[in-house]
């Protein structure tokens, strides 16, 4: 039986209880509001039995809207002052949460989450580009989780979601886009957190899609981030370090004096494919 809402006491009355000020270093920013918590919890869809990992979850509040939804949670916290807290919210939701005190930069997924799963995340600021690549980069595919559903700065979740000839697309966006569906799911205002950031957040969701044939991931990071690193360069300069991607260029008859914002993913790609045949 789930717990209803008015069971469970209001965050602002935990935080306070527990005498907990979200952490700077930690990147920390809190979440309160309910309703917005459970429409976050809902951009997955369905997460009734589905395991989900959280990343940072706090004092909780994104984390009770998962359970809410019916989600089996294991969750992240490196921040040991939060941890009664999630105590309390695991009596409320007997067996469907477990928490691990840890930094996720150092714990593989495989070894929390031992079968598919969900990961969804408040993330903290200072973390969350760090995490996704590692999500987003290995070469086994499909990858452990059906799908990512991630607060991150709006700045950042515009360049995961960015489009060519955009100022924010970028290695971010391509190797975002490449092999997964990524939309930009929810925008969420400053005022909605405590304490308020400086910035706009928003919610992005990722879900795996077919690895195009003939490709590593390796050889796609090594292209883009030489691309990129100097994006006001023609290809022919910023790549002209890259051994074979000078010629792959010509062989994909993609001319060398175009800059790398203006190359589609489909376009990366089929240099990517060259460079692994040539």
């Amino acid at each position: 039986m789930r717990t209803p809402v008015t069971a469970l006491p209001p965050l602002r009355e935990v935080i306070a209880r527990h005498g907990l000020a979200a952490s700077k270093a930690l990147g920390q920013n809190f979440l309160l509001d309910e309703q917005l918590l459970d429409r976050i919890a809902a951009v997955p869809g369905d997460l009734d039995g589905q395991d989900v990992l959280e990343i940072g979850p706090g004092p909780g509040g994104l984390t009770r809207a998962l359970l809410r939804a019916g989600a089996n949670v294991t969750a992240i916290e490196r921040d040991r002052r939060c941890l009664p807290a999630l105590a309390e919210l695991g009596e409320a939701f007997p067996g469907q949460l477990k928490v691990i005190e840890g930094d996720a930069l150092e714990i593989p997924l495989a070894s929390v989450m031992p079968g598919p799963c969900h990961i969804a995340s408040n993330l903290p600021y200072n973390v969350g580009t760090a995490l996704l690549i590692g999500w987003l980069s290995g070469q086994d595919w499909p990858p452990q989780w059906r799908s990512l559903t991630l607060m991150f700065q709006r700045e950042v979740a515009d360049r995961i979601v960015a489009a060519p000839d955009s100022d924010a697309y970028g290695r971010l966006a391509i190797l975002s886009q490449w092999r997964c569906q990524a939309r930009l799911a929810m925008k969420v205002h400053r005022s909605a957190f405590t304490p308020p950031p400086k910035v706009m957040s928003a919610i992005v969701h990722l879900t795996p899609a077919d690895m195009p044939d003939g490709i590593r991931a390796a050889r796609l990071e090594a292209i883009t981030a030489a691309a990129f690193g100097q994006r006001r360069k023609m290809l022919r300069q910023s790549l002209k370090g890259l051994p074979g991607a000078l010629t792959a260029l010509e062989a994909v008859s993609i001319d060398p004096t175009r800059r790398a914002e203006t190359l589609s993913v489909e376009e990366f790609l089929s240099v990517a494919r060259a460079m692994e045949t040539t």
